[in-house]
């Protein structure tokens, strides 16, 4: 195993040259002249760090900080030493046996985590940084049963749960390291920790995948892995902390390789916080205990060419008691930081090496020109920025400890718990709350939000991203055999045969949707179904960041609102007095509303309007509502169903494959949590609709992979009661604004994918719905040529279609219906949410009020 060298010999003195220059001038790297400039020692190093240095204070001045390095102080809480992991330099983790004998818990108890945390706040710390191994339940049964005896479904349960008491006890900010996590623990841990962190380490995937290397037999090492936790944390605003681990025996070309790939996370989601450059040490009694510590010069070397490859925004941190008080070197090539340093607790993962103290690094730091200045475990922009990187329930705990100018620590803070809740007065009305009514009067108050340059990440790295995802395939399948094979036997479509379809066009697509049209006669019918129903999205604040919404809003923007628990009742009211059998209630996920909010609302509806049925809550709000409230999915979906909820919509599916939905959205759900969701839904007997959004960055081989994905879980849950098609309204979407989505599927589209979705659901979701709100009462009836069966349902008020720049308004009576399936030359029904018979009481209070209802209730009282 080589140590940090390349093969052969080292960059020849030109190339040295040269890229110095580059460095000096400020031009770009690339990953060669970073390799060339890892290996710059004497006056070449030198040189490399006083140019990096200049870039740093560049940084710090237009930061607001000239001449201050930073650090928090802070507390070291080995909450579990057990790991599922292998690595090969690593002294913290051990096994339960010698846990057991040495008198300790598997896990630390909420006692002693209180007693250090206690002790540090009592000294002016102000960071309790939590770290622990990864995922240890699923190696070591003794984890797992301590888990069980206390309570606990996981880890990050425990982890949640203990953040909370720091938080509430002590008044310490917890900084959590709990290793690898999903997209669904960061939703979890993110209410309770203002920041997280992981270090990458290395990119360098033979480091783990090749016998002997220091990750080799440790899951969560794969760097594809650890790449995607780093980009979960961007989608989730989480700020977070990484870095490389130096000397373990990556080349300098994998070296290099691994600072552009945190510089190409850090550009697109603008959440990593501050980036680590952390030495090689070699410990006794561990694999690689005979390798070389990585030298200073190399340590130097790199976090140089890390300042010149993140820039001068980045925030880099070198620990101090990683080098023998060699810190005026570091401050030389470019640091700004120096991390948790402790005064009460030691360097677990490093325990031969006790942090220097405080006064000396205040005294090393000013001999070198510069201020030391205490900061919090999340770095100043994050205090600044607010929304949507801090939770509203952690803004109280972080305001406490912050100097409102600058985000750095007060000095004089008295550290001290704070109640950790929810919100007061979620449902206080503010804002727009008529916009249901004046989006079609009035119009939006402007064509994006506020914070367009900032909420949705990098634009620039989104285009590229996209761009993949966007190139057509060349089709080479019969499609007159594809066609003759759906006749016979839609279920027997290849995958070849079913992409050669969603291509057809001019008389092959007439065939199709004829083909499709058969089928739905022989499925369910001639009858046009259609539900009368009101929809009621109760608040538009959100802070996910999907691109493709024009209906998010941030709490400050003119077009914002939120509705109280009195006004939802009050429109379900009308809803049930002209003839509604539904309320489809869809909201943004507003930081301020707790988990719990949502059966609020259910209920609400129900002790309005005992008989109304409620169909609401779509797979992200419920995870929204799981992750805030601790509870599982599982759990939260019952407390749902007894609260009043009947139904969920299939929303927030829009594609089914992550490759175009982190294209779409920044924030929203993966696909395997919504399937997760909507599979539990389904186990639970809460039946949901399913849904596509389509004709934006998307291709025809993405429309075949969701259908599958549908069919899929149809046939295994039964659950799915219609398929909803949701034409892409591009008007006022970010991602067209942009310039990368392009505007909507074309008519050809919408006849493929309505007609490909009839047969390839076949017979297992025997409902396919066409959107007159997206498509008008023309491209409707042309859907009901082409294989679909349903019209939706009357709506009432309709805003996200509308804020997204729809021209088809938000009513449409019973008889505009009935005319709609008419001009498809097909009889009309009125049904409810799971396809059944309408009382008559309910048709006929929807006949008397059809084309004449009420004045639709104002926002604000």
């Amino acid at each position: 195993m080589t140590t940090s060298a390349t093969s052969g010999t080292g960059p020849t003195e030109n190339s040295m040259r040269r890229a110095l220059k580059r460095a000096r001038d400020g031009v770009a790297l690339d990953v060669s002249e970073a390799a060339v400039l890892l290996q710059a020692r004497g006056e070449a190093l030198t040189d490399l760090a006083a140019s990096a240095a200049r870039v740093r204070d560049a940084g710090l001045e237009q930061a607001g900080r000239p001449g201050v390095i930073t650090y928090s102080k802070s507390v070291f809480i080995p909450l579990t030493r057990l790991c599922r992991d292998k690595c090969h330099y690593c002294t913290f983790v051990t096994v339960p046996g010698k846990l057991r004998r040495a008198g300790h818990g598997m896990f630390m108890s909420p006692d002693e985590v209180l007693d250090i945390a206690r002790k540090g706040a009592a000294l002016g710390c102000k960071e309790a940084l939590i770290t622990l191994g990864d995922k240890p339940e699923d190696r070591w049964p003794e984890a797992r049963e301590w888990l069980d005896a206390h309570g606990y479904d996981d880890t990050i349960a425990y982890v949640r749960a203990v953040s909370i008491r720091i938080l509430e006890e002590t008044g310490l900010l917890p900084h959590l390291n709990p290793g690898v996590m999903t997209w669904t623990d960061f939703q979890r841990l993110k209410p309770v920790a203002p920041s997280m962190g992981m270090m990458l380490e290395t990119t360098a995937t033979r480091l783990w995948s090749e016998p002997g290397g220091p990750h080799h037999g440790s899951p969560d090492k794969e760097p594809a892995v650890r790449l995607r936790v780093l980009e979960d944390a961007g989608r989730s605003s989480v700020p977070f902390t990484s870095g490389l681990l130096i000397g373990i025996g990556e080349t300098y070309e994998e070296r290099a390789e691994s600072l552009f790939a945190l510089r190409k996370v850090s550009r697109a989601y603008h959440g990593i916080q501050e980036l680590i450059i952390q030495n090689f040490r070699a410990k006794p009694d561990t694999a690689m205990r005979g390798m070389p510590d990585a030298e200073l010069d190399d340590l130097v070397a790199t976090v140089a060419v890390a300042r010149h490859i993140m820039g001068p925004s980045a925030c880099l941190q070198a620990p101090p008691n990683l080098v023998d008080s060699e810190y005026e070197r570091l401050i030389g090539a470019g640091i700004d930081d120096w991390g948790g340093v402790s005064p009460l607790t030691i360097d677990h993962v490093n325990p031969e090496r006790p942090w220097p103290q405080i006064e000396e690094l205040t005294e090393r730091s000013l001999a070198a020109g510069f201020e030391l200045r205490e900061r919090l475990c999340v770095y100043p922009e994050f205090v600044r920025r607010g929304e949507p990187w801090l939770d509203p329930r952690l803004r109280p705990h972080v305001s406490a400890l912050a100097d409102p100018e600058t985000g750095l620590a007060l000095p004089d803070a008295t550290v001290e718990g704070h109640p950790w809740q929810e919100p007061e007065e979620a449902f206080v009305p503010t804002g727009r709350t008529d916009l249901h009514r004046t989006i079609d009067t009035e119009g939006r108050g402007a064509d994006r939000r506020d914070d367009f340059d900032e909420v949705y990440g990098d634009w620039e790295a989104l285009r590229e991203a996209a761009a993949p995802g966007m190139t057509p395939e060349r089709i080479d399948t019969d499609v007159r055999q594809a066609l003759a094979t759906a006749a016979d036997d839609p279920t027997k479509l290849t995958d070849a045969e079913a992409l050669a379809l969603l291509h057809a066009d001019g008389p092959a697509l007439d065939a199709l949707c004829r083909v499709a049209d058969d089928v739905r006669r022989s499925a369910v019918g001639d009858d046009v179904t259609y539900i009368v129903t009101r929809n009621i999205n109760f608040t538009n604040v959100c802070y996910t960041g999907c691109r493709f919404c024009a209906f998010a809003q941030r709490r400050t923007d003119a077009d914002a609102y939120t509705l109280s628990l009195e006004q939802v009742a009050d429109r379900a009211q009308q809803a049930w007095d002209v003839g509604a059998v539904e309320v489809c209630m869809q909201g943004g996920i507003h930081p301020d509303l707790p988990g719990t909010a949502y059966f609020d609302i259910a209920k609400a509806v129900k002790e309005r309007v005992p008989g109304m049925h409620v169909h609401a809550f779509s797979p992200m709000e419920v995870v929204n509502g799981a992750t805030r409230t601790g509870m599982s999915i599982r759990e939260w979906l019952s407390a749902a169903k007894e609260s009043g909820l009947d139904t969920i919509p299939g929303t927030a599916a829009e594609i089914l494959d992550d490759e175009v939905r982190w294209v779409l959205t920044k924030g929203k759900l993966p696909t395997a949590t919504w399937i997760e969701v909507v599979r539990t839904a389904h186990e639970l007997g809460i039946r949901s609709s399913s849904t596509m959004m389509y004709g934006h960055v998307d291709q025809p081989r993405h429309w075949l992979g969701h259908l599958r994905t549908l069919a899929r879980l149809q046939r295994e849950t039964g659950g799915f009661t219609e398929f909803v098609t949701l034409p892409f309204i591009h008007t006022n979407a970010p991602v067209y604004l942009a310039g990368i989505a392009r505007p909507g599927p074309s008519t050809r589209d919408n006849r493929a994918v309505t007609a490909m979705a009839r047969l390839l659901l076949h017979p297992w979701i025997p409902n396919i719905q066409t959107s007159w709100v997206k498509l008008g009462a023309e491209g409707a009836a042309e859907m009901l040529r082409s294989g679909a069966n349903d019209l939706g349902g009357t709506l009432m008020e309709e805003t996200i279609s509308r804020m997204a720049g729809s021209s088809y308004g938000s009513y449409k009576s019973v008889r505009d219906l009935i005319a709609v399936a008419e001009a498809a030359g097909r009889p009309a029904k009125p049904r409810t949410t799971l396809y059944g018979e309408v009382p008559k009481e309910r048709q006929r209070a929807a006949e008397a009020s059809d084309g004449h209802l009420p004045e639709l209730l104002p926002v604000l009282d």
